[in-house]
């Protein structure tokens, strides 16, 4: 094995050959990983008290040891879904009568399709890998002993879903498409930024609340039986990875001046800006020579992205109320947004023990 620095983002699909095919006998010196580096000033702690001091959290804890999940054992990796139908739900298909996509043969709208879900499940892989890098920083960072548990227990979370995401993109799908813009430029300014507090709000709040959107959107079109149970067991684990989030930090920002408040509110808003285009496959609507400006416009209006919009926002919102990030300052600007109407929907702080205790399986 070999590791190959660079210092731009890949921008090029990446394929993975057929089982059975010669490449996929390569050894491990034939493999070259591929690193780009980043430079963060983190400020690491200690915690020399190790006595329980939140109840809350650390019972999110003991629940993530008790639900923990290994996609060898609880997958069926011999489920196959075929590659000559489509994916996804085509009820769901925003293309549908758009005047590029139906100008395509068959054999190409199939390739479309395919493509399109490639590219959405690639940036949940690389999603996560940035959430178990973040985690992994909180662990250090965080200055309670609760709080690094659970961080220790988020960083195997994210691990797992990595291994898992990228097991179904090689063996499943076939190739992968490169980070997007939006999404890498996110993570690397939570990566990157020297406050810890800052980290929680960006991974916990708005990029957990993102994934949630994002998978519960997945499960409700995909076809695949074996990619919704897959995206069911990652749910299981974000929905307490955010519920840890309200909790942790509508204490640590209470502890915060105004004008820190006013920064992270901000860098909330941003933040929410930036993931309004999650679900946009720009690089899908390149590779097929469409164009760019118009695809988009015609996704950003379609029903599949309000029901998105409107589970990530209703999530979003009401936790950025509760922690109290949802300032004089930028309620105007998420009110801009049209978002500000899910301000007083649930929020993750008032923890469901229920829902979140049920068995692994639970329907």
């Amino acid at each position: 094995m070999s590791i190959k620095f660079i210092e731009k983002t890949p921008t090029a699909i990446q394929y993975f050959p057929e089982a059975g095919e010669p490449a996929a006998g390569m050894t491990a010196k034939d493999i070259e990983d591929v690193a780009e580096v980043f430079q963060t000033p983190l400020t690491g702690s200690y915690n020399w008290d190790y006595s329980s001091s939140d109840g809350r959290i650390r019972k999110l804890y003991q629940l993530g040891k008790e639900l923990n999940w290994n996609q060898e054992m609880d997958l069926d990796w011999n489920q196959t879904y075929p590659k000559t139908e489509p994916p996804v739900d085509q009820g769901f298909n925003p293309f549908v009568g758009y005047e590029p996509f139906e100008k395509l043969s068959d054999e190409e709208k199939l390739r479309f399709s395919w493509h399109n879900q490639s590219w959405t499940l690639s940036q949940f892989l690389h999603g996560e890998q940035g959430a178990l890098l973040v985690a992994s920083q909180l662990a250090s960072c965080a200055p309670t002993f609760d709080a690094k548990l659970y961080a220790a227990s988020q960083t195997f979370d994210e691990a797992r879903h990595v291994e898992t995401f990228n097991r179904y993109l090689q063996e499943k799908v076939g190739f992968t498409y490169p980070v997007n813009p939006n999404l890498k430029l996110l993570l690397d300014k939570i990566l990157t930024d020297p406050r810890w507090d800052l980290k929680f709000i960006g991974m916990q709040i708005i990029i957990e609340g993102l994934a949630l959107a994002a998978f519960n959107t997945m499960q409700m079109v995909s076809l695949d039986p074996l990619l919704k149970k897959l995206i069911y067991l990652v749910v299981r684990d974000e929905a307490r990875h955010v519920t840890f989030g309200v909790n942790y930090l509508e204490y640590i920002v209470k502890q915060l001046s105004p004008e820190e408040i006013e920064e992270r509110a901000q860098f909330a808003y941003e933040a929410c800006v930036v993931m309004r285009e999650r679900l946009i496959a720009t690089e899908v609507f390149e590779e097929f020579g469409w164009d760019v400006a118009a695809a988009r416009e015609r996704v950003l209006s379609a029903s599949i992205m309000e029901y998105f919009r409107k589970f990530l926002f209703s999530r979003i919102i009401p936790n950025l109320a509760r922690i109290g990030l949802l300032t004089d300052t930028v309620r105007p600007k998420f009110e801009a947004l049209g978002i500000l109407e899910y301000e007083n929907a649930v929020s993750d702080g008032d923890i469901d023990w229920v829902e979140l205790s049920k068995p692994l399986y639970a329907a």
